[in-house]
């Protein structure tokens, strides 16, 4: 089945003509509440299921679900999660929510700042690269399969476009809703 996308201008038009429609946020609770889409709801991606769409009211698997994440990866993803699960008609936000914010369309903000988890996941990389070249040069030089697993994590997910470090890094606490 071939994934459905449509632009956030698109979306907005669709939302304005009174339109009931379900807009899912897949981000993480903490990237979530620093900046959103007025009418989305947040179900990160590891926890979006058809008992989580059902308690927001998309039971129906043939209405259309409207997936935003930051850029459009992980609504791609859940797209794909959402087919495999029996809906027909996910629909996925080409450039995800900073397309939206692009486009001067309407947000709510939060009052922190985040770190994006794929920016999250570049800082985790980097220091564990960074610390086995140091390990290697002044502990051992058996350190250098730690840089190395983690390049070969890097080419893995560039390949299969799936990222362990990425959904690990999701469910750390600071990345999830306070109070």
């Amino acid at each position: 089945m071939r994934i459905i996308t449509l632009s956030a201008v698109e979306l907005n038009a669709l939302l304005a003509s009174g339109e009931r429609a379900n807009v899912i946020d897949v981000r993480t609770p903490v990237e979530f509440t620093e900046v959103h889409a007025l009418q989305a709801v947040n179900i990160p991606l590891d926890r979006l299921s058809s008992a989580e769409l059902a308690s927001i009211g998309c039971v129906e698997c043939g209405q259309p679900v409207y997936l935003l994440c930051r850029s459009g990866q992980r609504a791609a993803k859940a797209a794909d999660k959402l087919i495999a699960a029996g809906f027909t008609r996910p629909v996925v936000i080409a450039g995800g929510t900073l397309a939206w914010i692009e486009a001067g369309l309407p947000v709510t903000r939060g009052t922190a700042k985040v770190i994006s988890l794929e920016r999250q996941v570049r800082i985790a990389a980097g220091a564990i690269v960074f610390i086995a070249t140091l390990l290697t040069h002044f502990v051992h030089p058996g350190f250098v399969w730690i840089a190395a697993f983690v390049g070969a994590g890097f080419v893995f997910a560039g390949i299969t476009d799936f990222c362990g470090m990425g959904l690990l890094i999701a469910k750390m606490p600071w990345n999830q809703r306070r109070g």
